[in-house]
């Protein structure tokens, strides 16, 4: 069972004895980024995250975690995403400019934006940028206005449209899964969740581009019902909700077919990687200062739990990971690269926050995505 605090100070103890932790403070000192540089001038992945302060938001994670390659549709979720910001401190002028820097690529490069398309979906795609176009017009409006509430607002619903356009470029999957996890079902693209609690319901995003089969695996185990009436049973106040924990004595999934437990293997993808890296942590093959592409940043991650000694021990267990900035800061905090996550709470955020240990999961179902589930071989 998966023990973070215990985790957390095993690993001081470690990085202190090594001088890691110095570098880890260095790198902090001096603004470390968020984006992941390869040593030359090339990417060999454009769904990395872009300079700057690391990104707080499920849904930006998400959107940037797809593997897309088009540089205009990036540059208008960017400009879109900087809004935020700017309404904090009330740079009017600036949020002026973001949403001007958006209109400017929507018109020049509307044909860049089709060419990552496939045909078969070059209608639909037309149509949302239609629609992106109009509601630009629309933003405009209320920023001259001043309207806070209503800019946060269209700004939701132009990057859900940025989103849907990304998600229409992306053809096909990206890459091979090891022949060896052929036996454990996996998730080639991404599926919705709605959880039902005893404080209210929850909605996951689970990302199989990035962590196809633990993700798989969830969805999985969703559609079994496995989650169904199982209590959390593990919370750690500003920082991690534990469930999955079935009755018994088992403390993991046991396959009825093959009555043996099943393990799932840790799989982190690296922020320029082609394929995930499966067994290791990061840190165990040198690699401590990269970042993953779906990182410990956001509120309400989605992670895998295991035991703290066994890298390819999970199974049904999972955690919500309840980021606070100062405890957890976002790209030096010393879970990522350790432990898997595969995916982000995008509605609920605030029933995420009542719940707690003896809280309960009344039902969890697939509501979008289970196409993209892949059964293991016999």
């Amino acid at each position: 069972m998966l023990n973070l605090y215990n985790f957390v100070i095993n690993t001081c103890k470690r990085l202190l004895k090594t001088g890691i932790l110095a570098l880890l403070l260095f790198t902090l000192s001096i603004g470390i980024s968020a984006a992941w540089w390869n040593g030359d001038t090339t990417t060999t992945r454009q769904s990395r995250l872009p300079q700057g302060d690391p990104i707080k938001d499920g849904r930006a994670l998400l959107r940037y975690a797809l593997p897309i390659e088009n540089e205009p549709v990036r540059k208008i979720q960017s400009s879109l995403e900087d809004i935020s910001n700017r309404l904090r401190g009330k740079r009017w002028t600036s949020v002026g400019s973001d949403i001007g820097a958006a209109s400017r690529v929507l018109t020049t490069s509307k044909s860049k934006l089709l060419a990552s398309v496939p045909e078969s979906r070059q209608s639909e795609a037309e149509a949302i940028i239609s629609r992106l176009d109009e509601g630009i017009l629309n933003i405009r409006e209320v920023v001259e206005a001043k309207d806070g509430e209503q800019v946060l607002e269209q700004r939701a619903e132009l990057l859900t449209l940025v989103g849907q356009l990304e998600q229409l470029m992306v053809e096909g999957f990206p890459f091979e899964v090891p022949s060896e996890f052929s036996n454990l079902a996996q998730l080639k693209g991404r599926a919705t969740i709605e959880m039902e609690t005893d404080k209210g319901s929850l909605t996951l995003i689970v990302d199989g581009y990035s962590a196809p089969i633990t993700a798989g695996n969830f969805v999985d185990l969703v559609q079994r019902g496995f989650y169904d009436g199982l209590d959390f049973i593990r919370s750690e106040q500003s920082y991690v909700l534990q469930a999955g924990d079935p009755p018994g004595p088992e403390v993991g999934f046991i396959d009825p077919d093959s009555g043996e437990y099943r393990n799932i293997p840790l799989e982190i993808l690296v922020k320029g990687d082609k394929e995930p890296t499966y067994s290791f942590t990061l840190e165990e093959i040198g690699r401590f200062r990269e970042q993953p592409v779906l990182p410990f940043s956001a509120y309400g991650t989605v992670a895998m739990a295991r035991p703290e000694e066994e890298n390819d021990g999970g199974s049904s267990q999972f955690f919500f990971f309840l980021f606070q900035p100062e405890l957890t800061p976002a790209g030096v905090n010393l879970l990522d690269g350790r432990y898997t996550v595969f995916g982000y709470v995008v509605e609920g955020k605030k029933v995420l926050e009542q719940l707690g240990k003896g809280d309960k999961i009344i039902s969890a179902k697939v509501v979008a995505g289970l196409e993209n589930l892949v059964e293991p071989e016999a």
